[in-house]
């Protein structure tokens, strides 16, 4: 492989770290937290409680525990202004979004956690595609991989 095919990754702008991404970083790790704090709760009513079915609880409780490292590691990257970090953030907001909406379909007391996650989702979401954030990150767009 020459050198012309071997991507190379734009060092992140020296300055200070834009409010946009420090808050965009703050949505993720609550959310992150969000749902780590879900899956032990979830494992360990399954382990120590009377469940339906405690495989599945278990199962539940440790797969929210690894999803929430998806968020945490994002977070950890937007703060550090890695480029890689942004990508792993939208995908958790697009995630979130069905989840927001299945809440506000039921008929529950899930309605206002499903209004707080649709907000978080479209708040860091706006902060994440801003350009601000963009330049931040050293993200280059369509057309300006040679610059």
């Amino acid at each position: 492989m020459s050198s012309e095919q071997t991507p190379t990754t734009a060092p992140a702008p020296a300055g200070p770290r834009p409010r946009r991404l420090t808050y965009a970083a703050g949505l993720a790790a609550l959310e992150g937290l969000a749902l780590l704090i879900g899956g032990v709760w979830m494992l360990v009513l399954g382990l120590t409680g009377q469940p339906d079915d405690r495989q599945q609880a278990v199962t539940g409780g440790v797969t929210l525990a690894v999803l929430a490292l998806l968020p945490l590691l994002a977070a950890r990257g937007l703060l550090g202004r890695r480029g890689w970090s942004r990508g792993p953030a939208v995908i958790t907001q697009l995630l979130a979004l069905p989840v927001a909406y299945n809440l506000l379909e039921s008929d529950s007391v899930a309605i206002p956690a499903g209004i707080v996650l649709a907000v978080v989702a479209v708040t860091a979401l706006v902060l994440l595609l801003n350009p601000e954030t963009t330049r931040a990150l050293g993200i280059r767009g369509p057309g300006n991989a040679e610059k």
